[in-house]
């Protein structure tokens, strides 16, 4: 009855379902796998399959482990081997790939309407057949090291302990005890290990399935026949994310490279907590910062031809950066600049008239920017924890709820920090390198004259 139902509801509201994004058809199986299906664009489908583990699941020893299995669920699941899996979707029409991130493994398909049962039996293979044997993992093993750049020497792992392999913000989170100082390794992870990965998280009750296109009439009731025998499991419990443990300093030069004029600046600040309207303030406070670091940078001072602004996020701890690409003679002048527009921000607030029409702008920017069954698909797995009773939170609601004096209370509790400034520049200009062949070429006539003299000498 229920599958009748949603049948029902598919084809009835397809019109105008498909006029509301943020309205899905969700419900959960009795395994307790989630389903979300939107009816959209003819003649095509975007699946994705997201499991809930990724790397913040792991140790840092044991980072790589959803990784390596992410790639060992394309090893084959018969005699044919990689290869062989690869031919069926080929001919099928379809194309698939996985990503491993620290919150979740997703499998990302995009295949012809007519093909979707199919390509949703492979994928089923794939997840209940795959062989974890030693030989597959190996070759998983090989494939994460070649992403990775390679076997990581002991070179590369000291470089890592001294902060020399790592990028700016990267560098700042191992200060911080937010992340691994060392790359992870993969050769000492165990058949057994990722067997109880297998058994223990890629359970139907750790797993949201999201199809956004032309659909199959009878799809919920495949679903519940196939992808409904999937085993639960009792849920396993996520570790706590890192926290702040370490101070980091102030201000650091990071040497990268042997020559050259240019450097970047970052000015790194944490997010202090908003609550509610957290990710929305903060995205508001970024465009204007990054407005704002062009407008001086670049437009006033010319100092750097595209700066911006980012956030990222590293352990239960977010962080808002200012960066730009700059001359190394300009560093000093660039870094007063920055913080001298911090100031007056901090003390007169953001300008009324500017806030509103970048925050305009952002809200124009999300009626377009999610095009496409594919586009779709990618916005629902991003958003799913705003999912609720049928319908994805409106970002631009959000958006237009963020007022002018909550950004401003943002950008003051942020600036009331110092911040965290990293320079990354070579370790010579090319006028030193000229003042240090200057100088070896003057020892060097220092010490020919010497040895002209001295040996004159001894000859008298």
């Amino acid at each position: 009855m229920r599958c009748l139902l949603l049948v029902s509801l598919l084809l009835i509201s397809l019109p105008s379902m498909a006029l509301d994004r943020f309205q899905v058809e969700g419900y959960v199986l009795p395994n307790g796998l989630q389903l979300l299906l939107k009816p959209a664009d003819k003649g095509h489908v975007s699946i994705r399959l997201v499991v809930g583990i990724g790397f913040d699941d792991f140790n840092c020893a044991d980072k790589e482990l959803p990784h390596v299995l992410e790639h060992l669920l394309f090893s084959g699941v018969d005699d044919s081997g990689e290869g062989g899996l690869e031919e069926q979707m080929q001919a099928l029409g379809g194309d698939w790939n996985a990503f491993t991130s620290n919150a979740d493994t997703t499998f990302v398909i995009e295949a012809p309407a007519q093909n979707q049962r199919k390509v949703l039996d492979l994928l089923l293979n794939v997840l209940t057949h795959t062989q974890i044997n030693q030989a597959n993992l190996d070759s998983a093993k090989r494939i994460v090291e070649h992403e990775d750049g390679g076997h990581h020497s002991h070179l590369q792992r000291l470089l890592d302990l001294r902060d020399q392999g790592h990028s700016a913000s990267n560098q700042l989170a191992v200060e911080l005890g937010l992340k691994c100082p060392e790359r992870p390794e993969v050769g000492h992870l165990t058949v057994d290990q990722l067997e109880d990965i297998h058994s223990g998280w890629y359970a139907a009750n750790n797993m949201t399935l999201i199809i956004v296109g032309d659909l199959d009439r009878l799809l919920p009731a495949y679903l519940e026949r196939t992808y409904g025998q999937l085993n639960a499991v009792d849920p396993t419990e996520h570790p706590a994310l890192p926290q702040i443990t370490e101070k980091a300093d102030p201000e650091r030069v990071l040497t990268r490279g042997t020559l050259g004029d240019n450097a970047k600046l970052h000015l790194f600040f944490p997010e202090p907590d908003l609550g509610e309207q957290h990710d929305e303030t903060w995205d508001l406070v970024k465009t204007y910062l990054d407005w704002a670091l062009y407008s001086e940078l670049r437009l006033d001072k010319g100092f750097s031809y595209g700066p911006w602004t980012d956030r990222e996020v590293f352990g239960d701890t977010g962080f808002l950066s200012l960066n730009a690409d700059v001359d190394r003679d300009d560093i000093d002048e660039a870094v007063a600049a920055t913080r001298a527009m911090l100031a007056r921000l901090r003390k007169d607030g953001l300008d009324p008239a500017t806030f509103a029409r970048l925050q305009q702008a952002s809200i124009a920017k999300q009626a377009w920017a999610v095009q496409g069954n594919s586009a779709l698909a990618d916005y629902y797995w991003g958003a799913i924890n705003d999912y609720e009773d049928g319908r994805f939170d409106d970002p631009a609601k959000r958006t237009r709820a963020v007022s002018l004096d909550l950004a401003n209370q943002a950008l003051r509790k942020m600036l009331a920090q110092p911040g965290y400034l990293r320079i990354e520049k070579p370790l010579l200009s090319y006028d030193e390198l000229y003042g240090v062949g200057v100088v070896l070429i003057a020892l060097m006539v220092l010490l020919i004259v010497w040895r002209v003299w001295a040996y004159k000498r001894r000859r008298l």
